[in-house]
């Protein structure tokens, strides 16, 4: 019955695709109707979706998850305040004498702030907001306008504190703990840091390869003049960029938990904002119903990934994925291979998106 977790696993996919409806929606919507289909024909028994409401309880209890509201808090901030578009503007200033300084610079934004937004979702608003114009008064067409606002708002997964990082490192340890368990082998167990560690060099590459082709694509644009800008708005941009990158080297270099540069960097966005006086009752209200609805969203994610995941594995789908990279074992470069495209299928399923 393995066949039809792959079908199910297909049939999300499509659905995301062509519906257009919430991923948690369409996740809960799959693996309910393939979990009654299930036990119709006696696949598996309906005892085993008892362990749903513990499986949701230990998700729910998770240390990281504490760092998702403060997450989600920091990018209503920057979706109220104007720390994005300065820094912007820093950045146009840092690479005025390139065509492609506008472009350039929003994927620096992107490198600071995705990582400190919690998601690719609430990434990409705070940069459609506040970099998006920016961009289009530069002479920037759409097309490419939009290119490098995806590309800037996906480098937080791949750059530390990323929750995504942080949750793989996570599962990964605890995988290896039950393996060596099992095969009561001796050996250092992979833990989350060495994961963060890992993730940092193809983040650089990534973001390298992003700022290249770039200003490869700049290169025959004339450089337009840049407003001037007050000295104030260019230290407040140098110093809201220092704290954030010893932020984000901290959690890199283990010094820091991610909840504690999540909790560091919303209590000194708060205390910016409330010394600037820049966001009146009404900016409050809308960055509070802002943070409640995306760590909402998250954790609804979260929680219908985690009912998918057990309907997969009831139809033994485990079972299959396992055989078949066991199969591959003899030729490492196949099973690499094998192992980095299901996970490119897995993100279909996984992204926070609309």
């Amino acid at each position: 019955m393995s066949g039809l977790g792959v079908a199910m696993f297909l049939v999300a996919i499509v659905a995301i695709v062509v519906t257009r409806l919430p991923v948690y929606a369409v996740l809960l919507g799959t693996g309910a109707a393939f979990a009654a289909l299930g036990v119709a024909i006696g696949a598996f028994p309906g005892s085993i979706l008892g362990a749903l409401p513990d499986r949701i309880v230990g998700l729910l209890e998770h240390v990281l998850l504490q760092a998702l509201p403060l997450y989600a808090f920091i990018g209503a901030l920057f979706n109220r305040l104007p720390l994005a578009t300065e820094l912007h503007r820093a950045g146009e200033r840092l690479f005025g004498r390139s065509g492609a300084a506008a472009s350039l610079s929003a994927l620096g934004v992107g490198a600071l702030l995705a990582p400190m937004n919690g998601s690719v979702g609430a990434s990409l608003n705070m940069l459609s907001r506040r970099v998006a114009p920016a961009l289009a008064a530069r002479g920037v067409g759409r097309a490419e306008t939009t290119a490098t606002l995806c590309v800037a708002s996906t480098l937080g997964v791949v750059i530390p504190p990323s929750l995504v990082l942080l949750q793989l490192g996570d599962a990964m340890m605890r995988a290896h703990t039950q393996a060596l368990n099992i095969t009561q082998a001796t050996t250092r167990v992979v833990n989350t840091q060495d994961v963060v560690r890992a993730g940092i060099v193809p983040g650089v590459m990534v973001l390298g390869a992003a700022l290249a082709i770039a200003a490869w694509r700049g290169r025959g644009r004339v450089p337009m003049p840049l407003p001037a800008a007050r000295r104030g708005a260019l230290l407040e941009a140098l110093a809201v960029a220092l704290v954030i990158a010893a932020l984000l080297g901290g959690v890199a270099i283990g010094r820091l938990y991610a909840v504690e540069a999540a909790a560091t960097g919303a209590l000194a966005l708060l205390g910016w904002a409330l010394l600037s006086r820049r966001l009146d009752a009404n900016a409050w209200r809308a960055v509070l119903g802002d943070a409640m609805t995306l760590t909402g969203l998250l954790i609804a994610l979260l929680v219908a990934a985690t009912g998918f995941s057990l309907v997969l594995r009831a139809f033994a789908t485990d079972v299959l994925v396992t055989d078949a990279l066991a199969a591959l074992g003899r030729r490492p470069a196949l099973l690499l291979g094998a192992v980095l495209l299901g996970l490119i299928v897995c993100s279909f399923v996984l992204t926070p998106s609309r």
